[in-house]
């Protein structure tokens, strides 16, 4: 078996490859993607990093490749959907990296409070500003982590060890975990108007991009400093760049940006920021564990038929796989959906099977629907390697059960998912041999295909209803590719399953919601 290695990597990741009987390994870095194109053919696996750029054309060209394995956690240069269609297991590293990114958010909070850099800069022009650079002791501050994941766990645990008061808020975290951890939890907006300093810990999605704005900075104390080593585009740069001007904002410590690199900034010109350039991985020990484990993997599955840690692929063998498959999709689609359909901490999740399923473990399709449902809110990436030890992680309670009465359907997966807000149901079954359905969500019954823009409208069931929502949508250029309707069984209202050619924005669901008749409107991403 044939390994490129392509991307610059640890040399004892490199040792792996070369000393394991069966595998021959290439290094040649700093390929161009048409060097790579033309080359990519006669390898079965593909090591990389982050400057490896794994597009379409690539993949179309890599007729014998099975795997590819990244030296750490982000795969935005991966396109995985072209890479699952062509068979190529696609993995990443995820935990390789999490202590150096935790340490790293509390060195630059250490950084910044003692003026750290701007000293030694002023030292090296030959100045002595020591009245100037006066800094603060951390010791009994507050901070404020937003997002209580594997990072931001450790963090907390830091400034723990560093004699702070750690307050924390995760909207899918349930209180009584986080409390159970030893960390008080707290809304976004006590976090805002308490805080002494705010490290970010949350994934970069719809919820979070310019989490931290304007609106955000006015909540928050005076003299407030702001911690960034998560992903840009969760601070919005010009409010940050205001509050800081205005005194709101004390000082900001960013190790990412909306555009990296950023270029000529104004927040570059402050002397209240520092930065660094997206290096919350990057250290000796954290390069090291990556190649290591990027390697294993791929010997793994070479030479074993061995899935760890993939990011589009259960670890099953092929031909369980097989009979299982429309069972996986239909999961995954189901715990998406759960998962931007359920508001508040998560405390469990209980999977039923229901009717004639096959006769082997259902495990992997238990794990596909925690796999979907954690993707929406956890802040890397979510396999069916690690997607159990992160819910349990979360303090999420996972159980299943098997009945073989399924009522009108040969076979029926139900998902009840309770937070410390709500509790939600959903129903999902397969048409014929692969065809997924969604049979019912909460008290309704309908029928809806769960894939692309999808629409969910809870309206009062009189004439017009409908009307109103088509001309509205309509108004706004957004074509109605199909529609669901259900009706509540003892009430009435409706419930409204819309798929449209193109996303609905923000603004016309706050249209939508005003007509007379409309009560609320969810968006699905599938």
């Amino acid at each position: 078996m044939k390994v490129l290695v392509s991307d610059k990597m640890d040399e004892e990741g490199i040792e792996i490859f070369r000393k394991q009987d069966g595998i021959d390994v290439d290094i040649n870095t700093g390929l161009s993607p048409e060097g790579l194109k033309e080359i990519i053919g006669q390898y079965d696996g593909l090591a990389i990093r982050s400057a490896t750029k794994v597009t379409k054309d690539i993949l179309e060209a890599a007729v014998n490749l099975k795997v590819i394995a990244r030296a750490g956690i982000g795969l935005d240069n991966v396109d995985i959907p072209e890479a699952t269609q062509r068979g190529v297991a696609v993995m990443n590293t995820p935990g390789g990296n999490t202590v150096t990114t935790a340490e790293h958010a509390i060195a630059m909070m250490m950084a910044l409070t003692r003026n750290i850099p701007r000293g030694t800069q002023s030292l090296k022009e030959g100045r002595w500003e020591k009245k100037n650079l006066e800094g603060r002791e951390i010791s009994n501050k507050i901070l404020g982590v937003l997002g209580f994941g594997n990072i931001g766990s450790i963090v907390a645990n830091l400034g723990k060890g560093l004699k702070m008061r750690v307050i924390v808020f995760d909207p899918n975290i349930s209180s009584e975990h986080i409390e159970k951890a030893g960390f008080e939890y707290v809304t976004l907006d006590e976090l805002f108007k308490r805080s002494d300093y705010i490290t970010i810990h949350v994934p970069k999605m719809e919820a979070t991009v310019n989490l931290l704005n304007a609106d955000a900075f006015a909540k928050m104390k005076n003299g407030v400093m702001v911690i960034n080593c998560a992903r840009g585009g969760i601070i919005n740069e010009a409010d940050l760049y205001n509050a800081i001007k205005s005194g709101k904002v004390a000082g900001a410590a960013l190790d990412v940006f909306a555009t990296e690199p950023p270029g000529d900034h104004p927040l570059l010109t402050l002397d209240q920021v520092i930065a660094t350039p997206h290096l919350g991985a990057s250290t000796k020990e954290a390069q090291t564990n990556v190649a290591v484990a990027a390697a294993n993997q791929i010997i793994a599955y070479l030479l074993h038929d061995t899935i760890i840690n993939a990011v589009n692929v259960p670890s099953v063998t092929g031909e369980v796989l097989k009979q299982l498959k429309p069972f996986l999709y239909l999961a995954e689609k189901m715990g998406i959906m759960q998962g931007q359909l359920t508001k508040g901490g998560i405390k469990s999740v209980d999977i039923e099977y229901i009717g004639q399923f096959p006769d082997l473990d259902l495990k992997p399709i238990t794990i596909t629907a925690i796999k979907g449902l954690l993707s929406q809110f956890v802040q890397h990436e979510v396999n069916s390697v690690n997607a159990i030890s992160l819910a349990n992680g979360l303090g999420i309670k996972i159980s299943e059960s098997m009945s073989k009465d399924s009522g009108n359907f040969l076979h029926l997966i139900r998902i009840t998912i309770v937070s410390d807000q709500q509790t939600n149901i959903l129903e999902g079954t397969i048409f014929g041999k692969d065809d997924a359905r969604i049979v019912r969500i909460n008290k309704f019954r309908l029928e809806v295909i769960p894939e692309g823009h999808l629409a969910l409208i809870h309206n009062v069931d009189k004439p017009g209803s409908i009307g109103s929502m088509g001309v509205t949508l309509g108004k706004h250029n957004i074509n109605i590719a199909r529609m669901t309707v259900g009706r509540e069984d003892d009430g009435d209202r409706n419930i409204i399953f819309l798929s449209t050619d193109t996303p609905v924005s923000s603004e016309v669901i706050k249209e939508i919601e005003s007509l007379p008749l409309v009560i609320s409107m969810t968006i699905f991403d599938l």
